[in-house]
């Protein structure tokens, strides 16, 4: 009986410690779909934020590009390397949910789902309202 009460702990132990890894398998860094660009996945606290970490081509007529296509003028002079495109993810049931994502291509703001297809694959879907009403996008984790 004692061997069992040992192994019974011992399996608590490791599922305890899988679900927690498993928690931060989101965190690294992501390429888009198109290339043009990677994603930092970092975790502040119990929340999971990304920011664009590389862009392809980060400069224009010699200068960094800049968030234009905000709606706020004052934020159309920030650069777009290191914005903070992902943010308040919290994880529930194997995805990370309740999170925005920002598009710097329209300066909109989603409703945001992100879900891992395996190791190396994320899936991304941005949305209005409901998850339905919204658009999905595969990125690759950068080795």
């Amino acid at each position: 009986m004692r061997k069992f009460q040992v192994l019974v702990l011992l399996f608590a132990a490791i599922s305890f410690n899988a679900i927690a890894q498993n928690k931060d398998a989101v965190v690294g860094k992501w390429l888009n779909p198109s290339g043009e660009g990677q994603i930092e996945i970092y975790k502040k606290g119990a929340k999971y934020y990304g920011k664009l970490a590389w862009l392809k081509e980060p400069n224009i007529n010699g200068k960094p590009k800049t968030d234009v296509n905000n709606p706020s003028s004052s934020l159309q002079s920030r650069p777009l390397l290191n914005l903070e495109i992902l943010k308040d993810f919290v994880y529930e049931d194997g995805k990370w949910t309740d999170g925005t994502i920002y598009d710097p291509k329209s300066g909109k703001t989603y409703s945001c789902n992100i879900s891992l297809k395996g190791n190396d694959v994320m899936n991304v879907r941005g949305y209005i309202g409901i998850s339905l009403l919204g658009r999905s996008e595969t990125f690759k984790r950068v080795k």
